[in-house]
């Protein structure tokens, strides 16, 4: 926050100094170059990557990557409407810092009643934008796959350094699930379909536990909500109901054994992880007890019937002798 208010003070001078100067595009949309930059201009299907802030005419700031800690990325395309910009950023080269003002009665246009009270009519949308890089649509994509490369390899690399300082002796699926079982049973394992009961509690590699069903270590982790019933989760197992890491590792147990799942982030929650709880590019560790199976009816399977192959006499063939 220390960052963003010089910022923002800057760019309020800015903004003052050059109210006069505002150019119109045919939508309605009213934008100022105020670091014009001497290169190629943005073309459709260039990827970009910028910064901005999104205000109010009253300056309250609603979004802002400076906020987020990142710059964001978007394709030019064809412009759908006023709000999109796709209209304003072609106008833009690399380096390029500007103010766009949308008006909110364009926005809002027969749909006044979605209109939040902080854009009043005849308000505007404010984007303070700084263009810092273009890319064609394959470049970005190559140097988004080797960033993910990189915090995949990354990820595993932690992990195996967890499993060696606890120890552990874990076996790996084709998948990539790593496991061990902690309480071994001799009762039927389950099917696809199949209801199970199952106890669990799951932490980062941190050791940070962010969900579990038991009352006991919810409150040691300090994450005990009395609103919540904390009882075996019930669920379908193999049937996409739950992360694929669990539909996996679950059929794999039997019927009141316990387990410890080495989940990574490609069966867990992936690019996008989950609440504030699980980063992206994740492995979660889960320690699990599969308390009960409810199986449904499941198809007979019936056995081929063995083919009896039976020889076929030879007939020898006679030679007569002379």
């Amino acid at each position: 926050m220390r960052y963003i208010l010089p910022f923002i003070g800057v760019l309020l001078f800015i903004q003052a100094k050059a109210q006069n100067d505002f150019q119109t595009t045919p939508k309605g949309a009213l934008y100022h170059i105020y670091t014009p930059n001497i290169g190629q201009k943005l073309k459709l299907n260039d990827v970009i990557t910028f910064n901005f802030i999104e205000k109010t005419d009253k300056d309250s700031v609603l979004r802002s990557t400076y906020q987020m800690g990142r710059p964001v990325q978007a394709q030019i395309q064809p412009s759908q409407n006023i709000a999109d910009l796709m209209e304003v950023l072609p106008l833009f080269t690399v380096g390029d810092s500007a103010i766009i003002k949308v008006p909110t009665d364009t926005i809002f246009k027969g749909h006044d009643e979605v209109r939040p009270a902080f854009f009043p009519k005849g308000s505007n949308l404010v984007m303070v934008i700084k263009i810092l890089k273009v890319q064609t649509l394959q470049e970005a994509i190559a140097e988004r796959d080797a960033q993910v490369a990189k915090i995949i390899a990354d990820e595993n690399a932690n992990a195996a350094k967890y499993i060696t300082e606890h120890k552990w002796v874990v076996n790996t699926t084709a998948s990539g699930l790593k496991y061990f079982i902690t309480k071994a049973s001799t009762k039927p394992k389950p099917l696809k379909g199949d209801t199970l009961l199952v106890n669990y509690a799951g932490r980062t590699i941190d050791d940070k536990v962010f969900d579990t069903s038991l009352p006991d270590v919810a409150k040691s982790a300090g994450i005990f909500n009395e609103a919540r019933p904390y009882e075996p989760l019930q669920l379908n197992v193999g049937m996409g109901k739950v992360i694929a890491g669990w539909d996996e590792g679950l059929l794999l147990l039997n019927e009141g054994s316990k387990a410890t799942f080495i989940i990574p982030s490609g069966l867990g929650y992936g690019q996008q992880g989950m609440g504030d709880g699980i980063k992206p590019f994740s492995t979660l560790i889960f320690d699990v007890e599969l308390v009960k199976i409810k199986p449904i009816r499941h198809p007979v399977t019936l056995a081929p019937k063995p083919v009896n192959h039976i020889a076929t006499p030879v007939k020898k063939k006679i030679v007569k002798k002379n």
